[in-house]
């Protein structure tokens, strides 16, 4: 059963205007999806939201804090260790000079969502989340010029 109580963690496709903000994962022996490109998120901390434990993370990660008004749509996902939620949303493209890059990962760059849909070294679970999420999420809310990466 998906609730808020036995969450795992919570990721977020971010966009910034129609650019994906993705972070290239530490290339680490023995850390899951080392060397992939992943996206903002992680693990939950004490009795946190969904939305809070997001938040913290992007605040960590990429010294931005989200607020409610930011997300257009969200979703859980049965992970292995409990509910993981799964954000979408947008920030203006002029935020981009707002990013400061945390201690883990390797860097980060913006992506047409497409594209990190279709890369060879994404995270194959967040790349089916990303797919519903524009499915679901932005279908109504942007042309199909956005699906294929245009601006």
């Amino acid at each position: 059963m998906l609730n808020d109580d036995g969450f795992d963690g919570a990721k977020v496709a971010l966009l910034l205007g129609d650019q994906l903000v993705t972070i290239l994962r530490d290339n680490i022996p023995g850390l899951a999806f080392a060397g992939c490109w992943d996206l903002p998120g992680g693990g939950r901390e004490g009795r946190e939201s969904p939305f809070e434990c997001l938040s913290r993370e992007c605040a960590e990660e990429l010294g931005l804090w989200l607020k409610p008004k930011y997300i257009l749509w969200r979703r859980g996902f049965e992970g292995p260790k409990g509910t993981q939620w799964f954000f979408l949303a947008r920030l203006p493209l002029d935020m981009v000079e707002q990013v400061v890059f945390g201690d883990e990962g390797q860097c980060w760059k913006l992506m047409c969502v497409q594209g990190y849909i279709l890369h060879t070294n994404a995270i194959p679970r967040l790349q089916e989340r990303l797919r519903i999420a524009v499915s679901e999420g932005l279908e109504k809310r942007k042309p199909p010029a956005f699906l294929s990466g245009g601006r």
